[in-house]
């Protein structure tokens, strides 16, 4: 691959100022379009050997295109906020949004290959980053974004002359220090895992295009022209005449393997008040003392709280809140997207959400509004809540390599019950902003939405991230549950931590 890359093609002055100049105009009216366009993001990745021209061809970019609808970000080693949290949140954090130009200076694919030629990650670490690298950038593709990715190549030769020549100019020695040098003295093996790389995860959806690094103004008008030529293409694509917010709701769909998960529960699980309050200071304070523990502070923990209306989500919440410091935990109620978060793929709002170590985030709804309320209300196509499912494995997979104990809890209540809790919350007035008409609205769909939950359970119950159902006709039994469950979860992450 990178073979057809190593002849360098020289552009004249002459020739490149004529060229600049037309490409310049036609870049900023592309980019002017994309704001007025506003229907997706365009993300440039910038990779390749060091003293090949990356940064200078970033700093062209901006100069080519108004610097205050791009947003150039350099990443080298996270920083210790970025290095508590999934190796990916840094670049989830910095995504571009629609209508805007984002540059990201190295990403996800530099750490995997420096580890590859230093002898830290096995063949086989590599293929599994490979296998994640190509997840992650076809869920940004059917999200929208429009990825465009530069491998900047030179041979072994063209790396020495390029870095001494830089060493020697008063002007340019402070780009060329010990770090350079070594990595130089890496060029066979950073060759080898740069090419199985970058051939690998240059795909339909997201293939990477080879710039040869010699010459700098045929590099700069490579880059650019490639770039105009992927955002022509995108902005003269004929638009889509329906409203993709909301299409037509979708039939039932039966659980996938026959069986109604939900219905096999027993609901009215017993519990006494008498016995509840000396569970609950029990339970409460073992979550305490857990979240004292000095382990903790190399672990996150995120709860999911999901459940019918009205089952008791906010009740199980403010018992775990209760018996943990404020100062390290945080709720996260979700509710309709916004506006800034509609611009983004749609797991970039629980992205931005994710707690650092020693911290707890406890989300009231979460990134299952997709699976449920999105699918059942019509608010998403079926394309996009069945490709959730894998998404969502995908994102979760990412929690638990990184240290985060992630326990989910659907809340569970049968239709009997609900009618009445609807009922009491409407003659008492402390309780009535707790119904709206939404919530009547969801009622009526009760079976649409049981079949939606027993797929996502069935699709998303996974090793690490297991669902646990929570019977609760009895909000005793389900606060207490849902505390035994979070503690014993914890106390297992501690034990790996």
């Amino acid at each position: 691959m990178f073979d057809t890359a190593e002849i360098a093609h020289e552009v004249d002055k002459a020739t490149y100022r004529q060229e600049e100049a037309k490409l310049r105009e036609a870049l900023l009216a592309a980019q002017f379009e994309l704001l007025r366009h506003g229907g997706f993001p365009v993300l440039v990745l910038i990779g390749g050997v060091e003293g090949a021209g990356k940064g200078e061809v970033v700093n062209q970019l901006n100069e080519w295109l108004d610097p205050r609808h791009v947003q150039t970000s350099g990443f080298d080693r996270p920083s210790e906020d970025e290095a508590e949290r999934p190796y990916m949140y840094r670049f989830w954090a910095r995504l571009p949004p629609k209508g805007r130009i984002g540059i990201f200076l190295g990403a996800w694919h530099s750490h995997p290959i420096m580890e590859r030629a230093l002898g830290e990650l096995s063949k086989a670490g590599v293929d599994q980053r490979v296998a994640e690298v190509q997840r992650f950038e076809k869920m940004l593709a059917d999200e929208g974004v429009l990825l465009v990715k530069f491998w900047f190549h030179l041979t072994r030769k063209q790396q020495k002359k390029r870095l001494e020549s830089l060493a020697a100019k008063k002007s340019t020695r402070w780009r060329v220090g010990d770090e350079e040098w070594k990595l130089f003295k890496k060029y066979d093996a950073l060759r080898e895992a740069s090419e199985h790389f970058v051939r690998s995860t240059s795909t339909g959806d997201a293939p990477w295009f080879v710039v040869n690094g010699v010459d700098a103004r045929s590099r700069a008008l490579t880059v650019g022209q490639t770039l105009l030529a992927a955002l022509r293409a995108r902005l003269d694509e004929k638009p889509v005449k329906a409203d993709r917010r909301r299409v037509r709701p979708n039939p039932l769909v039966a659980p996938l393997d026959g069986r109604n998960v939900i219905k096999a529960l027993t609901l009215d699980q017993k519990l006494a008040e008498r016995d509840y309050e000396q569970q609950l200071e029990k339970w409460q304070g073992r979550l305490n003392l857990l979240s004292r523990d000095p382990r903790f502070n190399r672990l996150s923990v995120v709860a999911v709280f999901e459940g019918n209306d009205a089952a008791g989500k906010g009740g199980a919440i403010r018992r775990v809140t209760g018996a943990i410091d404020a100062r390290f935990i945080r709720p996260i109620p979700i509710a309709a997207p916004t506006e800034e978060e509609r611009a983004q793929p749609y797991l970039w709002r629980f992205w931005r959400h994710l707690p650092r170590h020693g911290r707890m985030a406890i989300f009231d709804r979460s990134w299952y509004g997709r699976v449920l309320v999105e699918r059942v209300e019509g608010f998403c196509d079926e394309a996009a809540w069945l490709r959730a499912y894998q998404e969502i494995n995908d994102f979760e997979g990412d929690l638990h390599g990184s240290n985060t104990v992630l326990v989910k809890f659907w809340l569970a209540i049968s239709k009997e019950e609900q009618m009445r809790r609807f009922k009491e919350r409407e003659a008492t007035p402390f309780k009535r902003f707790k119904i709206t008409d939404e919530d009547w609205r969801n009622r009526e769909k009760w079976d649409a939405y049981e079949h939606a939950v027993c797929d996502m359970i069935d699709r998303t119950s996974t090793p690490v991230a297991p669902w646990t159902l929570v019977e609760a006709n009895n909000k005793f039994y389900t606060r207490i549950k849902v505390l035994k469950t979070l503690v014993r979860a914890v106390e297992a992450g501690l034990e790996r931590a």
